[in-house]
């Protein structure tokens, strides 16, 4: 078995409803072996962090090779399993879906999330058919490389408001048969709705958590699998940015930066 594969094992293991591997999403090597060594048990990336920091907005305008080039750098960079966030796939065909997955798989991904949001000028989510096939496509493609990826499949429905539990768990049943292995459902942390969810979803429930959602003990009693902490974390840390050249530009000041990490334990971390 080789090391991606024993990784991949790993990172499936995780998934225990009532006991949630907790994700605190990275956007850069950087990030991830900060989150790594604060005892991380896998790291997952952000498309939106990752598109931000390369200057360009999120929602499918990254492009295939720069978010690969990205998963390579933080599978390199972390000796824990890597999920990578490939948006909805980096392509307009189930095809095209199938060589991005074999290309973060090669750059040492163990696991991806699919998106069925739409992102021109469409309807905002995916037809059912259509995102299953994608998902079909993904499922295959890691098969054949012979690596269990673990597919997590992001339904938008919360996200969208377009449609609630029932239309969340019709598309849940769908994307399972075609071969996902979660569901990730972001948009809604109310507990009687994470909990009709979890009932409902024949997976692992992911849910995307931030500042007002229940706490991770609260989402675990609930059945919830897998915690995810999204885009915040990379919001939280431009808002230093932000905050800092406010300041630095008005009052000539420089108290945003005192909670700053110190250069030498950084410099350190990355050596």
């Amino acid at each position: 078995m080789t090391e991606q594969n024993i990784r991949a094992e790993l990172f499936r293991s995780l998934h225990v409803p009532g006991t949630p591997l907790v994700l605190v999403n990275a956007w850069d090597a950087a990030s991830a072996r900060i989150v790594a060594a604060a005892g991380a048990r896998a790291v997952a990336t952000t498309s939106a962090g990752a598109s931000w920091s390369l200057g360009t907005p999120d929602g499918d305008a990254l492009g295939r090779e720069a978010a690969v080039d990205l998963v390579r750098r933080v599978a390199a960079a972390v000796p824990v399993p890597v999920s990578a966030d490939i948006e909805s796939g980096y392509g307009a065909t189930p095809a095209e879906v199938a060589a991005t997955v074999r290309a973060v798989i090669e750059a040492g991904a163990v696991g991806v999330n699919i998106e069925d949001a739409r992102h021109d000028a469409g309807s905002p989510l995916r037809d059912v058919a259509d995102q299953s096939a994608r998902i079909a496509a993904a499922r295959a493609a890691a098969d054949s490389a012979g690596v269990p990826l673990f597919v997590n499949a992001r339904i938008d429905t919360f996200l969208s408001g377009v449609a609630g539990v029932d239309e969340t768990v019709t598309r849940a049943v769908a994307y399972v048969a075609a071969g996902a292995d979660g569901i990730f459902v972001p948009g809604v942390t109310d507990p009687a709705t994470v909990r009709a969810l979890v009932e409902g979803v024949p997976a692992p429930l992911n849910v995307l958590a931030g500042p007002g959602a229940p706490a991770v003990s609260d989402l675990a009693a609930l059945g919830v699998a897998r915690v995810s902490l999204g885009s915040a974390v990379a919001e939280a840390a431009y808002a230093v940015a932000r905050r800092a050249a406010d300041e630095a530009f008005g009052a000539g000041t420089y108290r945003a930066l005192a909670d700053a990490i110190d250069y030498g334990t950084l410099n350190t971390l990355m050596g």
